[in-house]
């Protein structure tokens, strides 16, 4: 194996691929979608995901426009854990509370 293909897959096993019920894929840090139980059990059990290759999970019941917020949450929540400064209120559109809060029950974060 050359060597840019080993840093290649270095890189690759440091992110995630969400797949939302509608075939939206958003790509993130894999610290970040370890803020969710459910995510950080499914990529610990050891046959479903190969070190080397990035992560993929598939959402059969989460719509693309929740699993966005939800993404931009893992982000906020990494940034803000442990800060000394003010922390800002998260936003949520009321269009969308119920069902992030299913998604959030279920993806327990």
């Amino acid at each position: 194996m050359a060597e840019g293909e080993d840093q290649g897959n270095s890189i690759a096993a440091d992110f995630v691929k969400l797949v939302s019920n509608d075939e939206h894929e958003f790509i993130l840090k894999r610290s970040h979608a370890l803020t969710s139980g459910t995510i950080k059990a499914m990529l610990s059990y050891p046959t479903n995901f190969k070190n080397k290759e990035m992560s993929k999970v598939q959402f059969r019941e989460i719509p693309s426009h929740v699993l966005c917020k939800v993404c931009m949450y893992f982000a906020y929540k990494n940034r803000y854990t442990n800060s000394t400064s003010e922390i800002p209120e998260f936003p949520i559109e009321p269009e969308i509370a119920l069902e992030l809060l299913m998604a959030a029950n279920f993806l327990d974060c």
